[in-house]
């Protein structure tokens, strides 16, 4: 809906990389122009961000697929620094730990700012496709004027309205995985792997300069799903989604086999 609003052809579209992938679909069906910026190595926001004359600029925020997150006093500079709108897009920010992380405080004094939330992580609602945005009155009525008649069914309603109403629900749950993604990285650290800071429901686990495919592929043959993005950026890591503590307990196991058997055949 926001892409709708405000990108035709030819504008410009600003998001950091690598991130969340569909920003690239939505921009080409507007025939807007995309125009990326790298994330340094330790995915701080890009000062290059700050300077682009683009339409609309995304900020995914805990990032996907690394899971750091960027504080709000830069995401505030960023937002007064774009001639366009910014839309900091929080799918996964029940999951960041601290108070003060979310960007819905800036938005009284930001009238160019989106925030964007869904009931598809923290919520455990993600074939509802239930999402709420939140920005200035103007944006607002701007966005319902290209949105869809009927975009959300009954039972979408009903099921995000029933969720609202019981946090104490979703905190708990946040709270198992926020312990959940400590031991997970803890044990990815113990293998070998260095593992960003993630304040998401899932970590991202690099081996820099080692290429993954194989072991993304020997996991899968072992029936273990992970995430692998065959991009130059990102070909030495995996996005691991934070499981149940025994589903952790075997990714690990079986992991820590498929190390000493490379090791094993690499010394022969």
């Amino acid at each position: 809906m926001l892409v709708r609003c405000f990108v035709g052809p030819g504008d410009r579209v600003a998001y950091p990389v690598p991130t969340y992938t569909l920003y690239d679909t939505l921009v080409a069906i507007q025939e807007g122009e995309g125009v990326t910026v790298d994330y340094p190595p330790d995915f701080s926001l890009p000062e290059a961000l700050y300077s682009h004359q683009a339409a609309l600029t995304f900020l995914c925020n805990p990032n996907s697929p690394s899971g750091t997150l960027v504080p709000l006093k830069q995401i505030e500079r960023l937002a007064r620094s774009v001639p366009g709108v910014l839309v900091v897009d929080e799918a996964y920010i029940d999951f960041a730990q601290g108070d003060g992380v979310s960007a819905l405080s800036l938005i009284r004094g930001l009238p160019n700012l989106v925030v964007l939330r869904s009931f598809s992580k923290s919520f455990s609602l993600a074939g509802m496709r239930i999402g709420l945005a939140f920005a200035a009155e103007e944006i607002i009525r701007g966005m319902t004027k290209v949105k869809d008649s009927y975009n959300l069914n009954r039972l979408s309603i009903v099921a995000a309205r029933a969720a609202l109403e019981d946090l104490f629900w979703m905190r708990r749950n946040v709270e198992r995985i926020q312990k959940t993604r400590e031991k997970l990285a803890q044990g990815l650290f113990q293998l070998g792997f260095s593992v960003f800071p993630s304040q998401a429901n899932f970590v991202m686990a690099r081996k820099g300069g080692k290429k993954l495919r194989g072991l993304y592929e020997e996991l899968k043959r072992r029936q273990i799903l992970v995430r692998y993005f065959d991009t130059p950026a990102l070909q030495d890591s995996l996005r691991i989604t934070v499981g149940t503590p025994q589903q952790v307990k075997i990714l690990l196991r079986e992991m820590g086999m498929i190390s000493a058997a490379q090791r094993l055949a690499e010394r022969r």
